[in-house]
């Protein structure tokens, strides 16, 4: 495994922030870390990059202890943090090469290295300009590029979609999927379209607890079915609770339903039998795919 976080916990003074965490992360892998704000994801990632000491647990990155070999670990690692700081005075092409330079490449590597990133970020066009000038997407572009101007084996991406545009949006997704293929990728978001986006693997971590730790596929499988249910007569909410199945009833208008039902069985024909039985006409039942938001938002107490 390229990163590993065993029993990692952080306190500060009496209050403890992270609380026994275990996962993994592989290359050629984009895992996805999620919580709510104070969650306590961004003491996290300072602990897996050495910038934070852990109070209990331990950090390998490329079979390394962060505690053990700190400057050996961040030199495998690239991080673009969640306020992106840049030296706004300096320009783009520049300012990579100094970023190069800190990793300790070579004049000549870090001029190659930062040709390969501006080109592959997209922002050959922008590279002869100051970072002041810069538009906020083109700013997390130059962040990226930073990220992965000294090749790292490991990239830490916090909230790398900021301020982009649908174009944007869609090149810096492919720079992140073309990275993961040679990388381990951890992407921290709170855009969830983002994670369903690129991510296969899932931490979401609460009050710093790990509340799961598994594949997009099988967080949606472990949520409730849901069914939006139209009639043309009106029926009683209280009737429709009755049905075998059916774990809670929410009206969207007159006639609509929305139904929370169990996974244990398909309700298509239960609900085809209730409006038969109940001499009601069936305008439209449409099963309604669960997405990584209600999972979250279930498993992170915003919803019950």
């Amino acid at each position: 495994m390229s990163i590993e976080v065993s029993r990692l916990s952080k306190s500060f003074g009496k209050q403890t922030v992270i609380h026994q965490l275990s996962f993994k992360a592989a290359k050629g892998q984009i895992l996805g870390f999620l919580g709510p704000n104070g969650a306590g994801k961004t003491t996290t990632i300072r602990m897996i990059t050495g910038y934070l000491r852990p109070s209990q647990g331990t950090v390998y990155v490329g079979g390394d202890d962060v505690n053990e070999h700190p400057r050996k670990v961040k030199a495998k690692i690239g991080y673009l943090s969640e306020h992106n700081p840049l030296y706004l005075d300096m320009y783009v092409h520049e300012y990579l090469r100094f970023i190069g330079g800190i990793y300790g490449l070579k004049s000549n590597e870090c001029t190659q290295r930062a040709k390969e990133v501006v080109k592959k970020c997209g922002i050959t066009e922008m590279q002869n300009k100051k970072l002041a000038a810069l538009s906020k997407g083109y700013r997390q572009r130059v962040g990226v590029a930073q990220a992965l101007i000294h090749d790292p084996e490991v990239l830490i991406l916090d909230e790398p979609t900021t301020g982009l545009d649908p174009n944007q949006l869609h090149e810096i997704r492919a720079v992140i999927k073309e990275a993961s293929k040679e990388k381990t990728v951890i992407l921290s978001t709170h855009i969830m379209q983002e994670v369903e986006a690129l991510c296969e693997q899932v931490v979401i971590i609460d009050h710093g607890k790990m509340v799961a730790n598994n594949t997009l596929e099988h967080l949606a499988q472990k949520s409730r079915d849901k069914f939006v249910v139209e009639f043309k007569e009106s029926v009683k909410v209280e009737d429709l609770e009755k049905i075998a199945g059916v774990k809670s009833v929410h009206p969207s208008s007159e006639r609509k339903y929305l139904l929370y039902t169990s996974r244990k069985k398909d309700m298509r024909e239960t609900l085809f039998r209730f409006a038969k039985e109940n001499d009601l006409t069936l305008l439209g039942l449409t099963q309604k795919k669960n997405s990584l938001e209600e999972v979250f938002q279930r498993l992170t107490g915003s919803v019950k």
